[in-house]
């Protein structure tokens, strides 16, 4: 699709050709160009610029006269394709149970797998598409899925085939990551194994299959304390090396265990949550290019800490923004409450959010050279506001959808 946007009140995320990423105090500045426009070509922006340098040509005309532009938000950890949901036990959590006594009760991820095991491709593709409309509604045009719910191969290749079904429907982007230790299911305990050769096991039987069809783009396991330790960390770095598949690591959402430096020294493109932080895990971190991904709503809903965000920034340390959105921990892939979220509880300004929440994403995605800014060529996945004061308004008042118009690879959607 061809189409001219023209006298958008603000154009933002212009950042300089070729950026890849923003730390430090360059996080602090989303470049914006006043009364501008901006031209989509075969789905690629074509120009942009002042309106006073806008081309007079044929294409049509879409006028964005008192409101703003931005690329849409880029969402690089969630969990998507799950079935069923939780309440259950968010009522549990009220009336006093911590996460792992959910979990160790049978509750939490075992609870979402059970559920998953009974599901097949269709009922999974047809749950995820109700939710994923609702995200594009609130801007978001890119995500990561994790799988992780199914907890043996049979079921963990489901969920990845759902997710390559579900992004072939959509015109969002949908990035797939294989989660091969979420939580150690009862049969893999039946059978003598522990987190360590658990992770080994799923990784041997799944990763043939995911890379012959092409199902997964990233490796990732929840690295704590009563979940999956150093070693079963170890199968992982194993295996990205192996296969060329970069990480991805839940570590230090309860405890510090080591997970960060390792995920570090093995060159993980990300590690997410970081609720927990020791001066060590801080060091590791500093000027590396493994970048921090922060995900607030899960700290919100589970009443925990959140990740240490100025530190981080100060620690010159990438910071990306991501929902979590999964149906325990962070039921909502609202990505305008997370960047308000991120602004109230962990002290980050509106810049910093809305940079961390769409070219730093982009790049915990490697996909910066496609998403998250404004520039000539990459992929015209825009968000269009209603009539608001600003962009950072975005960010400062919650509980409303600010955006009007969501644009994908040039589409209207």
């Amino acid at each position: 699709m061809n189409l001219k946007l023209i006298n958008i009140k603000s154009l933002g995320g212009v950042h300089k050709e070729g950026t890849k990423w923003l730390r430090g105090a360059d996080l602090a500045h989303f470049p914006t160009i006043e009364n501008a426009y901006l031209i989509i070509k075969e789905g690629k922006i074509s120009s942009f610029g002042p309106m006073s340098n806008c081309p007079q040509d044929e294409l049509p005309v879409q006028n964005c006269n008192g409101q703003h532009v931005m690329p849409a938000f880029v969402d690089s950890h969630s969990h998507l394709v799950y079935a069923g949901t939780r309440e259950e036990e968010f009522n549990l959590r009220l009336k006093g149970a911590s996460y792992e006594e959910i979990a160790a009760a049978g509750g939490g991820i075992l609870n979402s797998a059970a559920k998953v095991s009974t599901s097949n491709i269709d009922e999974l593709v047809g749950q995820a598409q109700f939710r994923l409309q609702n995200l594009i509604d609130y801007g978001t045009g890119t995500l990561e899925v994790k799988s992780g719910y199914g907890l043996d191969p049979e079921n963990e290749l489901k969920l990845l085939r759902a997710i390559k079904t579900l992004n072939k429907k959509s015109s969002a982007t949908l990035i797939p990551t294989f989660l091969a230790a979420h939580a150690l299911p009862a049969w893999a305990k039946a059978q003598g194994m522990d987190d360590a050769s658990y992770t080994k096991y799923m990784l041997e039987q799944c990763l043939p299959i995911l890379q012959s069809e092409g199902l997964a783009l990233f490796l990732d396991g929840f690295i704590e304390r009563d979940y999956f330790k150093l070693n079963a960390l170890q199968h992982l770095i194993d295996a990205s090396a192996q296969s060329g598949l970069p990480l991805k690591i839940h570590v230090n959402q309860f405890y510090d265990i080591g997970g960060i430096e390792m995920a570090v020294a093995a060159q993980a493109l990300s590690v997410d949550h970081l609720e927990v932080m020791t001066p060590e895990a801080m060091n590791s971190l500093h000027g590396s290019n493994t970048i921090a991904t922060l995900l607030p709503s899960c700290s919100y809903f589970l009443g925990i800490p959140y990740g240490p965000a100025r530190d981080l920034i100060e620690n010159d340390t990438v910071v990306a923004l991501a929902t979590d959105y999964n149906p325990g921990s962070s039921p909502g892939g609202n990505m305008q409450l997370v960047c308000n979220m991120a602004c109230t509880k962990m002290k980050m300004t509106p810049a910093e959010v809305l940079n961390a929440a769409t070219l730093n994403g982009a790049a915990a995605l490697n996909l910066s050279d496609r998403k998250g800014s404004i520039a000539v060529g990459k992929d015209a996945d825009l968000v269009i506001t209603k009539e608001i004061p600003s962009l950072e308004y975005l960010c400062y008042d919650f509980g409303i959808n600010h955006i009007q118009t969501t644009i994908l690879g040039g589409h209207i959607q």
